[in-house]
């Protein structure tokens, strides 16, 4: 064989492999994303079927499922996950299909609550029915699938996870939930060859604020029922929504932990260095906090070393 046929066979070969699928064990991996109809699930969505992953998108609304079913490598699931039924069927569609579930992003949330003593019951049930138990739910049911195909679960968690504002205990509680339920998770999965990992965005656009608003006015943000105050409040939370940048980096962070050879535990993605900021110095804060009682409490020099320790665990177990 010629050099010039070789190289163009060698280029040949470099193309078809680069539009490839990708695969595992010669077939394609297919990821279910829970809440894939807008903002960080829909761009994940997007971006892997665009790379040639098979996704499983869920969404509750016809019109949502009707947009994603229309994307090339794009099944739609109805799937809402605080009805167990919808789980269940999510399930069996899978199973049916034979392709197998290398990934569950638990994605679905929604934001909401306000100051404690003014905010009612149902509406802080209806946060953690989502925001917990909806990701208890799906990932207790699609975790047989994971475990078959030895594969990952990643949670969409937030930097509210790490701390919170007044009027934030809904949201953020639900968060911190997050970070725990991570924990734990991965330990319980590692033995099983499953990898656990949380993604933590900063403020990235996406629904999840007006739908907030929507909801806490009980109306339709498009009707004519609403008040000028009110259109004045849904307006400027759709304005501030929209100005935040397009979640990109938060879709890289997921596919670092859907596919890398070395996944991490937890992923802060943040759009500027005032919300990493943030969120390192409040983790700081409750470090001194915690160390601030009691007669075991460590020296400033105790705690550099053990900062030391956790920036360099190999050197520290050496």
């Amino acid at each position: 064989m010629s050099t010039f046929v070789r190289c163009i066979a060698t280029a040949l070969l470099a193309i078809a492999l680069s539009v490839s699928p990708p695969t595992q064990a010669g077939e394609q991996k297919s990821i279910l994303i829970t809440g894939a109809s807008t903002g960080i699930g829909r761009n994940l969505a997007e971006t892997l079927a665009a790379e040639g992953y098979h996704v499983y998108a869920g969404a509750r609304k016809d019109a949502d499922l009707k947009e994603l079913d229309a994307i090339e490598n794009v099944t739609a699931v109805r799937l809402d996950v605080t009805k167990q039924d919808d789980v269940d069927a999510s399930v069996a569609l899978i199973r049916e299909k034979g392709t197998g579930l290398w990934g569950l992003v638990n994605n679905a949330g929604v934001g909401g609550g306000a100051a404690v003593i003014d905010t009612p019951i149902e509406d802080q049930t209806f946060v953690y029915r989502v925001n917990v138990e909806g990701v208890y739910r799906t990932t207790q049911a699609f975790a047989p699938l994971i475990i078959e195909s030895k594969g990952r679960i990643a949670t969409t968690g937030s930097i509210a996870g790490t701390g919170s504002w007044p009027g934030g205990s809904a949201y953020s509680g639900s968060k911190h939930w997050i970070e725990a339920f991570t924990d734990a998770l991965a330990g319980e999965m590692e033995p099983l060859g499953v990898h656990v990992s949380v993604i933590e965005p900063g403020n990235y656009k996406s629904n999840i604020r007006r739908t907030r608003i929507a909801r806490t006015l009980g109306v339709d943000p498009a009707s004519d029922d609403l008040t000028d105050e009110q259109k004045q409040q849904y307006q400027a939370t759709a304005e501030r929504e929209l100005s935040y940048k397009e979640p990109d980096e938060v879709t890289e962070a997921f596919k670092h932990a859907l596919f890398s050879e070395k996944p991490l535990l937890r992923y802060v993605v943040v759009p500027n260095a005032d919300e990493q900021r943030w969120t390192i110095g409040t983790k700081m804060t409750e470090l001194v906090q915690l160390n601030q009682w009691g007669p075991y409490s460590y020296s400033r020099d105790e705690l550099v070393k053990m900062l030391d320790e956790a920036l360099n665990p190999q050197e520290a177990s050496d």
